[in-house]
């Protein structure tokens, strides 16, 4: 029963792990205001409460799709790249435009600013992912 709990609680904190690093560049780019107009808000405060709660969700997301695979910090760092660039066409590219009326799959300098955050992103939560998900399997052994 607890096979996948554990898993997914190192998936949310990792996605958390993430989402403040790429939070802090994207308030320091001020783009948390657009995040918080997917709730039809301008308030910075609204954007983080939005970006966190994305980044935990898409944290689990990281757990089921690639956590499995995530056996070293080397291959969970590789995993979080490619995390993130997916992440980066679904939510960035895709679902974000669609959600706030604007043309999907554009890319210019915002995008691409976008798609290192969302790289660094996947990198953090996959790292994070892993050591949690070590860390567990070696105290379950010593237990």
């Amino acid at each position: 029963m607890e096979s996948n709990a554990r898993p997914l609680t190192a998936g949310v904190v990792g996605g958390l792990a993430g989402g403040v690093a790429f939070g802090i560049l994207m308030t320091a780019m001020g783009m948390m205001e657009m995040v918080a107009g997917l709730v039809d808000s301008g308030s910075v405060a609204v954007g983080w409460v939005v970006h966190m709660g994305i980044s935990a969700a898409f944290g689990a997301g990281f757990a089921l799709v690639g956590g499995w695979q995530a056996s070293s910090a080397g291959r969970a760092a590789g995993i979080g790249v490619i995390y993130g660039v997916v992440v980066w066409v679904v939510g960035a590219l895709l679902a974000m435009p669609l959600m706030m009326g604007m043309t999907p799959l554009v890319i210019g300098e915002p995008q691409l600013m976008s798609l290192m955050g969302h790289v660094l992103y996947g990198i953090i939560t996959g790292l994070v992912y892993q050591w949690l998900a070590s860390s567990r399997q070696q105290v379950g052994a010593r237990g």
